[in-house]
């Protein structure tokens, strides 16, 4: 039998960074033992999110990045905790991907990779992958 999910674990490093997590999400792909369907990623966190976006070009998670900033400057929110902007991000991006899988693999485009976006770090992150196996 299957497990229900996988999880990983992230230690981020900066306030704002926005990691490569697709060889992760592949080994759970290998873990959870799905040749053909989808995997779910979910983020249990409030203030990081995932996202699917260009991975041959490092500059474009920082253009990324800045843009969020820019999106959602740092002013004065209510939340006492004073990381408003960073709860605003991550939902913006969201906590969830739904990824398919061919083959064992997953099937992203050419140059597209799988993202986890930190915006209240430095801290350790988990990352939940539950299989959606093809009929």
């Amino acid at each position: 039998m299957s497990p229900r999910r996988v999880a990983f674990q992230v230690s981020t490093r900066s306030p704002e960074e926005i990691l490569d997590v697709t060889d992760k999400v592949q080994g759970a792909v290998r873990e959870l033992g799905i040749e053909d369907g989808f995997v779910v990623l979910f983020c249990p966190h409030t203030t990081c999110a995932l996202t699917v976006n260009e991975a041959a070009d490092p500059d474009v998670r920082e253009d990324v990045s800045s843009a969020l900033s820019a999106l959602v400057p740092r002013i004065p929110f209510r939340h006492g905790e004073g990381n408003s902007p960073a709860h605003l991000r991550a939902a913006l991006l969201g906590p969830t991907l739904l990824l398919p899988v061919e083959g064992g693999r997953l099937s992203l485009g050419t140059w597209q990779g799988v993202y986890l976006c930190e915006f209240d770090g430095p801290r350790r992150r988990s990352v939940w992958v539950y299989p959606l196996a093809a009929r």
